[in-house]
């Protein structure tokens, strides 16, 4: 079903592992995708060129969402090749894992500027847009880190964390304008880069999840055409966990 047919979406971090979900999803569903990448060009070249296999405008952009500067730069450029856009998923993300003790200033304020400040970058260059339509959607990828800590990643859950928070009050702010924002904590996704992760750990971590198996790119994605479609018009303000029943 083409659920956000003539609909444009602006994807942080769309170039692999969820975000690229994200934005295949989104352009099966008849969405336009613009979508951002730092480092992986040859899979952001190889994204869009789906484009002519959903029969629909998928755009990359060459841009770090840490960057308020770049950020509006994004904006100014994105509203030049799609006259306009309705959603904004803000995906771009690290993690710098370690022990607080170990952990160094760095690691700390790249997770935090990278995870946390982008949103705040993104939604403020984005929402001028919205306002002027009076309506939008704004979804932003946490985790239930964020929600329940997790120890060696102090500097990710704080960032996931402030991204709830963050989500809670834009919702409250925007609401009366018809702009909706909600945030999606997934848990153990498979992906490229756990798939690289030591088996026996992998396992373990399976085996505490009650559907005893972990989630994949998809079961974000489809959440993400959910919300930002109009089946998902009275929700706003929610912090969806997407994690097999892990956090209950």
């Amino acid at each position: 079903m083409k659920d956000l047919k003539n609909k444009t979406a602006i994807v942080t971090g769309g170039s692999k592992g969820i975000g690229k979900g994200i934005v295949e999803k989104l352009a099966k569903s008849g969405c336009n995708v613009a979508f951002t990448y730092l480092s992986s060009e040859e899979s952001a070249i190889e994204i869009e060129k789906l484009s002519e296999k959903y029969n629909v405008k998928i755009k990359k952009y060459k841009s770090d969402a840490s960057d308020f500067n770049q950020s509006s730069k994004l904006i100014e450029n994105i509203l030049d090749d799609f006259d306009s856009y309705d959603i904004l998923i803000n995906n771009a993300g690290i993690t710098r894992d370690n022990l607080i003790l170990r952990m160094d200033e760095e690691s700390w304020k790249k997770v935090i500027d990278i995870n946390l400040n982008s949103c705040f970058n993104l939604t403020k260059c984005a929402i001028r847009e919205f306002m002027k339509k009076k309506k939008g959607v704004i979804i932003n990828i946490s985790s239930i880190v964020g929600i329940k800590g997790n120890a060696g990643q102090s500097n990710y859950s704080a960032s996931k964390a402030g991204i709830n928070g963050f989500t809670k009050s834009i919702a409250l702010e925007l609401g009366s304008r018809n702009i909706r924002c909600n945030a999606i904590a997934p848990g153990f996704i498979e992906t490229d880069m756990t798939s690289k992760g030591d088996g026996k750990l992998l396992d373990s971590w399976i085996e505490s999840i009650p559907l005893k198996r972990a989630g994949n790119v998809d079961d974000v994605a489809n959440l993400c055409v959910y919300l930002a479609s109009d089946k998902g018009s009275y929700i706003t303000g929610q912090i969806i966990k997407v994690d097999g029943g892990l956090v209950t």
